[in-house]
């Protein structure tokens, strides 16, 4: 069964565009090595370029499992971490209503080798 979540946090307006960059790197990592991340976008809020919001679907529980285990998180991690403002990131699940494409559309994209 999918799951649908998303991250969010603020940074150090000083940490920013090392916050940016280390979120190129993470995600061409997701995007390379993680069949079961179906979807990995990450967004800056343009009102408050300090707050990012990290938007995930899994295949299943296995596949969020091997995402947050990866050594590649610790690495992302050490990078936005210590530029934390305001408390630490903000994990929220949520159930898929609605969309384009469809829930079954997103999950069934074709594996990449």
């Amino acid at each position: 069964m999918a799951i649908y979540q998303t991250g969010g946090y603020r940074v150090k307006p000083s940490a920013v565009e090392k916050v940016k960059e280390a979120i190129k790197v993470f995600v061409r990592h997701v995007q390379e090595n993680e069949p079961g991340t179906k979807m990995y976008l990450t967004w800056q809020q343009k009102s408050d370029p300090t707050r990012f919001l990290h938007l995930f679907i899994f295949e299943d529980a296995k596949a969020q499992a091997r995402h947050g285990l990866s050594e590649a998180v610790k690495r992302f991690e050490s990078v936005y971490s210590p530029e934390l403002v305001g408390g630490d990131v903000v994990f929220t699940d949520y159930d898929m209503i609605a969309g384009k494409p469809t829930a079954e559309q997103w999950t069934s994209l074709p594996k990449r080798t």
